[in-house]
């Protein structure tokens, strides 16, 4: 009778480790998202970003818009680093890259999309960061 005891209470244990370790996989934290569209129909006015992404070394936005374009633009850690002139226009690429002596810096990156004219635009986006910039 104790050897059917100990057996059970040897399951009940490792289904407890069981349980307790799927809830541990279920909090740990998923590794980062490897890049960040954004995008979507503009009405006047209207504003888009992509996620915030880290950028430890290089970084780089694109985008485009239709009919009378969007004005883009790219913050670091919240603070404008780059926005296309002023006016719109139908798309851009911007880099930042540590080998050209243009990235401002490790940090949070976001790419934006602004439609300031009177009629709707379709804009998409992307942000690369790090090993994803090719």
């Amino acid at each position: 009778m104790s050897s059917i005891r100990t057996r059970a209470r040897r399951i009940a244990t490792a289904a407890s480790v069981i349980a307790a370790g799927g809830a541990v996989a279920l909090l740990a934290p998923t590794a980062a998202q490897a890049y960040s569209p954004g995008g979507g129909t503009l009405v006047p006015g209207g504003q888009t970003c992509t996620a915030q992404q880290w950028a430890g070394y290089q970084a780089r936005g694109e985008g485009t818009a239709t009919r009378s374009g969007a004005r883009f633009t790219v913050y670091r850690n919240g603070v404008v680093i780059y926005q296309t002139p002023t006016g719109t226009t139908s798309g851009f690429a911007a880099e930042f890259r540590s080998s050209y002596g243009t990235f401002p810096g490790a940090g949070y990156y976001q790419v934006c999309a602004k439609n300031p004219n009177s009629t709707n635009t379709s804009v998409t986006l992307l942000l690369t960061t790090d090993s994803e910039v090719h």
